[in-house]
Formats: structure tokens, C-alpha cells, sequence
């Protein structure tokens, strides 16, 4: 005979700690692309380093808008 698990059932403290961590992982890639952006700017051609930025910006801001999201429709 199988047992029935139960879903455990987070707090909001719990909850808000999971989503700061995700979003936490979200920042640093696109901190990242944001950072190599800068780099190739200063390193070469502004033109080619503009990719870089708007990935990074639209990764920061897509992922966010995700997870709040999402946190706001589990409450």
C-alpha cells in the first residue's frame, strides 16, 4: 500500500526566502551579461557591447516580473 504524501505547506517568510533566493540567481546572470557588456564597451566597440547590455537588462527584468508574478498568484 502506497501512502498519500502531502505537499508541505510553506509560510510566507518561506516563501518570500525561496523567491529572494531565485530572483538572487536571476541578478547575478544578468549582472553578469551586464558586466561583459561594459567590459567589450571599454574594450572595443560600443556597438557590440550594446547587445550585451540589453540581454542583461531584459534577462533582470523578464525574470523578475516572472517570479513576482508568480509570488503573487500563490497568494
Amino acid at each position: 500500500m502506497a501512502k498519500k504524501l502531502r505537499k508541505r505547506v510553506l509560510t510566507e517568510h518561506e516563501e518570500f526566502k525561496v523567491m529572494g533566493m531565485v530572483l538572487d540567481k536571476f541578478l547575478w546572470i544578468g549582472a553578469a551579461f551586464m558586466g561583459w557588456g561594459l567590459y567589450v564597451s571599454i574594450s572595443s566597440n560600443f556597438n557590440d557591447a550594446i547587445q550585451f547590455l540589453v540581454a542583461g537588462t531584459a534577462i533582470l527584468a523578464i525574470f523578475s516580473w516572472i517570479v513576482l508574478k508568480e509570488f503573487e498568484h500563490l497568494r
